[in-house]
């Protein structure tokens, strides 16, 4: 299979780059650099338009090749430069010819250097994509040659669709350490004196209990499928998302996992609103998973929700 490197040559960041070649070392796969041109549809045919792509085209190719060529020597790393009407569009329709099993992209320049931030490329293929979209933070060095942990952002309820069985089935494909994490925020009126610490401190360690005991559960419904050995279950709290996702300890060679929202189609990768929440604050690498590739069921009687996270 092959990995997807989106590629920006006309800001020349090397994030995704970084990261796709960490995760093929992991995986052992191949990597497509791709820079994608955007042309006008339908052609008009005009000559000096038709110059100016290929002068375009041949520009995204040098900086392209510049790029890969800072990469690891060891991969097996080729490049593209395709022309379609948009850019989120290209890296799809690159997906499709390369039957790729993962896409990844940069964050916004807009955002916090060294946080995920989604742009307007990223937000519509973590809305659309059929294949698991991986998000580099920006200004992501690679400061591994591998990818050493998984973390789940697990939501209880909201992972009817098998989130852990997909980190599992993940963790054993990359020869990787687990982590299962869960996010809660404190509302706004435990904050106020409306509910004593003490009463807040045991609700926040009923529903950390919760958690837990239910993220245990679906290790043991995936290890009736497939080996999985120890796996770290955590829980992050705070009063807002930002202190949440902190409250927990993050090092280099980590990538949080989130499942794809209930909301979503079946085939697409879709973002619920606290997965959202939590991948605006994340300090690692991300990756969404489509609900499709979510591989064993929940037992019946479960629950929906939306994924990932939790409010008391």
């Amino acid at each position: 299979m092959t990995i997807i490197a989106g590629f920006s040559w006309s800001r020349h960041g090397l994030a995704p780059l970084q990261l796709a070649a960490q995760i093929a070392h992991s995986t052992g796969e191949s990597v497509v650099a791709t820079a994608i041109v955007e042309r006008p549809w339908p052609p008009k045919g005009d000559p000096i338009e038709d110059e100016y792509l290929r002068y375009v085209t041949a520009e995204a190719e040098r900086s392209l090749v510049r790029a890969v060529e800072q990469l690891p020597a060891d991969l097996d790393i080729s490049v593209v430069v395709h022309q379609s009407t948009s850019v989120p569009k290209g890296l799809i329709e690159v997906t499709t010819t390369h039957d790729a099993s993962l896409v990844v992209v940069g964050s916004s320049s807009a955002g916090l250097m060294g946080r995920v931030a989604l742009g307007s490329v990223t937000e519509w293929l973590v809305h659309t994509a059929a294949i698991p979209v991986a998000i580099a933070p920006r200004g992501y060095p690679q400061t591994l040659d591998r990818v050493t942990r998984l973390t789940a952002a697990y939501g209880g309820d909201a992972d009817i669709e098998g989130l852990v069985p997909a980190i599992a089935t993940l963790g054993q494909q990359w020869s990787t350490a687990l982590r299962i994490a869960s996010f809660t925020v404190r509302p706004v009126w435990m904050s106020g004196g409306a509910l004593e610490s003490s009463a807040e401190s045991l609700v926040v360690a009923q529903w950390s209990r919760r958690m837990q005991e239910e993220a245990a559960r679906q290790l043991e419904l995936v290890r009736e499928h497939i080996h999985v050995g120890d796996v770290d279950v955590v829980v992050g709290s705070g009063h807002d998302w930002r202190e949440a996702v902190e409250d927990i300890t993050w090092e280099p060679g980590d990538v949080l996992v989130l499942g794809s929202g209930a909301a979503g189609q079946a085939s697409r990768v879709f973002l619920g609103s606290a997965a959202s929440k939590i991948l605006r604050h994340s300090p690692v690498p991300t990756m969404i998973v489509p609900r499709h590739q979510l591989p064993i069921p929940q037992p019946a009687g479960a629950a929906a929700g939306h994924g990932g996270g939790g409010e008391l």
